[in-house]
């Protein structure tokens, strides 16, 4: 294993970082925008990436994507997570989803979802969280589906399905065995989110930002038996095989991220003056690169291990956890300290970082909060010396 980027990987990982600060990053003011000037900017873009044979590089190939093995896509994302919109503009937007369907889904299914969904022609959402329950123990969820003939009852209340609101299907978590143990009480369902008694409640702000966040209500929505993704009773099975690859798919948006705010924070560090000496005279100033740079570079070493791990076929839930509670810290505390060298313009829209703090603020929350990483962290390495094994760094 090697911690430089692979010269098979270069060409790739330089023209999407092209493709980032050349096109993504100067539209992000429209970008934001929401509106049909929005819309159509993101499709151009869309349409330039597949021209370029930029599009969906994490995909299967099998599935009409680049086929880049997990470890290469490391150093592609990190350059693709610069700008919020690049999984957007490069068709990444829908790994998750996509790989969750490649594994699970029916013929009918595939047909139906998954490949529009590959093209970028149809978005996705995913529905767990719930507003009335603590969702960091998923067995309380309340969300149920009876079988009614050939058909699904869902009744519930789901908040934080990203995307809903332009989605053209929503992967449901619901209870289906109300007598199973809890972990084999709950099943995925697809739902089409136009069918009826599927009523978004509200697009949630977070921190202050409208970002497709939405609040969904299930009263009586009926859908074909047949839109069962899976068997029955494996709903966790199948969301930890969502969850566990999309935690280190933000991870590698993360160093991009926090790799755009270092630049942003050295530069201003040269170019601001105070009392006629540039503020990167200033020790303090520079302690904030120095733990800037430890920071990334231990996180961006932690993400490559665990990718390395599950190009290995290991679950990697250690490696994982730890590098989705390290990394979202790292991205938090980077960005912070660019807005404390910004000072007051950190804090207006003039740079992207208050955008970016807020994100990043967010990532310690969703897909499990640190308090669930840390403790299965610590209790799978625990479990390892009380059978009498160890957990030697360089063996793993």
């Amino acid at each position: 294993m090697t911690f430089a980027v692979p010269d098979s990987v270069r060409p790739i990982r330089d023209a999407v970082h092209a493709f980032m600060t050349e096109r993504v990053e100067p539209a992000e003011a429209v970008l934001h925008g929401n509106g049909p000037e929005a819309a159509a900017t993101l499709r151009e873009l869309q349409e330039q990436a597949g021209k370029e044979g930029l599009w969906a590089l994490g995909h299967p190939t099998e599935l009409g994507g680049g086929g880049l093995p997990f470890l290469d896509y490391v150093y592609v994302n990190e350059v693709q997570g610069r700008s919020d919109f690049g999984q957007l503009a490069l068709g990444t937007f829908t790994l998750q989803d996509s790989l969750m369907l490649h594994e699970y889904a029916s013929d009918e299914q595939r047909g139906r979802f998954l490949t529009p969904l590959v093209r970028g022609e149809i978005w996705p959402s995913f529905a767990m969280t719930e507003p009335d329950v603590s969702s960091s123990d998923p067995t309380q969820l309340r969300t149920s589906a009876v079988l009614d003939g050939g058909e699904w009852v869902i009744n519930g209340h789901k908040w934080f399905t990203t995307g809903a609101d332009r989605a053209a299907y929503t992967t449901v978590m619901c209870r289906t065995e109300p007598d199973a143990p809890p972990h084999l009480a709950f099943s995925m369902i697809l739902v089409p989110t136009g069918t009826p008694g599927y009523t978004i409640v509200r697009d949630t702000p977070v921190l202050g930002i409208d970002g497709g966040h939405c609040e969904v209500r299930y009263e009586d929505v009926r859908v074909p038996a047949s839109n069962l993704l899976g068997p029955r009773g494996q709903g966790f099975v199948i969301a930890q095989r969502r969850l566990g690859p999309g935690r280190i798919f933000h991870c590698m948006r993360w160093l991009g991220q926090a790799q755009r705010a270092f630049d942003l924070m050295c530069r201003r560090l040269n170019e601001r003056s105070v009392s006629g000496r540039p503020l990167a005279d200033k020790q303090l100033m520079r302690r904030h690169v120095f733990d800037s740079y430890t920071e990334i570079q231990s996180a961006r070493l932690l993400t490559l291990n665990a990718a390395h791990a599950i190009d290995r076929g290991g679950q990697a839930r250690v490696e994982i956890g730890a590098v989705k509670v390290a990394a979202a810290r790292m991205l938090h505390n980077v960005i912070d300290r660019a807005i404390q060298v910004y000072g007051a313009a950190g804090l207006t829209a003039d740079t992207p970082l208050e955008r970016m703090y807020r994100h990043a603020r967010a990532g310690r929350i969703y897909d499990g909060p640190d308090e669930v990483h840390i403790d299965s962290v610590g209790r799978r390495i625990l479990g390892e010396y009380a059978t009498g094994d160890n957990w030697e760094f360089g063996l793993r």
